[in-house]
């Protein structure tokens, strides 16, 4: 693994590609897997201001073999209160050795900011890994984000609220669009709360407004949620009730729940955690890097129809 600094991401273009598949290990309290030896990371790039705080974040570039051309921007969870980049490292590792230019974003916590300037740094991150399309060797058009626990929340909200000024703020690269292709929810929040808000605005009008149910719309981005069924502290019937919403909107939607797993489930269990890594590259890939529709029921194995025979042409 290469760890490449700031100045040099700034002079040179990105590399990209695929290393070996690692498993997408969580948020919170991962295991720490080796990177691929092929993996280069740029740290500590500030790519915009929260208020006057710098705000930085870390890209995880895969070798150059097997790229996808897409990026996928990380969010940590901690309830909003804690949590940093470092929290999904072996997260981004994990997409990058998958074939994704994996980005470890920062955005401000409570206690130095109130909504909505979490998602307003998020929709930062996006606009600056657009603008920095060439140089991740990236495709603008494919930009997802995957969030983990409260990070979740701010990942469904930013696949609903895509270009919405209210929530754009002012981190930088004005003009450039927050829409992001696609979302992948590990067992993530999906209401507001009113520690989250501002003194004074925790009334039900303003969680609504700060929840990301509120903008299910059939543009929402097509969303693939990942979540342990021994969840106890964010029940896993929360990403059920919204991936029913988003069906019926006719969004493109995908569900995976593990039987007795945890919150934060893939901090420990590494083949939980292989396993989810495995199904999100899958959704990716069908739905934003190849885009393919899965084909018709054929009759049963061989393409034989009802009664034994074989189906007519």
């Amino acid at each position: 693994m290469k760890t490449i600094s700031r100045r040099r991401f700034v002079q040179c273009a990105g590399v990209v590609a695929a290393a070996p598949a690692l498993g997408a290990l969580p948020a919170q309290a991962q295991a720490q897997v080796p990177a691929a030896a092929d993996l280069e990371i740029d740290k500590d790039i500030v790519f915009a201001k929260g208020g006057d705080i710098d705000l930085p974040l870390d890209v995880y570039h895969p070798a150059a073999a097997n790229a996808k051309r897409m990026a996928v921007i990380h969010l940590y969870g901690g309830g909003f209160s804690r949590g940093s980049k470092e929290g999904v490292a072996t997260s981004s590792r994990a997409f990058a050795g998958q074939g994704y230019v994996s980005v470890a974003s920062t955005y401000r916590l409570t206690g130095q900011g109130r909504w909505p300037a979490q998602i307003e740094d998020v929709k930062a991150a996006i606009r600056w890994t657009r603008a920095k399309a060439d140089r991740l060797n990236i495709d603008a058009d494919k930009i997802g984000v995957a969030g983990y626990s409260a990070g979740g929340m701010l990942a469904l909200f930013a696949a609903g609220t895509s270009d919405r000024p209210e929530f754009e703020g002012t981190g930088g690269n004005a003009g450039v669009s927050s829409k992001v292709a696609a979302c992948v929810a590990f067992y993530p929040a999906t209401s507001a709360f009113p520690g989250l808000m501002p003194e004074g605005g925790a009334d039900q009008a303003a969680l609504a407004q700060a929840s990301p149910g509120t903008y299910i719309s059939a543009d929402f981005a097509p969303t693939i949620f990942l979540h342990g069924m021994a969840d106890t502290t964010i029940p896993y019937t929360s990403s059920l009730d919204f991936f029913n919403k988003l069906h019926e909107a006719g969004v493109k939607v995908d569900l995976h729940l593990l039987q007795g797993a945890p919150h934060a489930y893939d901090g420990r269990n590494e083949d939980a955690a292989l396993a989810s890594a495995q199904a999100a590259n899958l959704f990716l890939d069908r739905v934003v890097v190849n885009p393919t529709e899965y084909p018709p029921f054929g009759f049963g194995g061989g393409g034989r129809a009802p009664g034994g025979g074989r189906r007519q042409p």
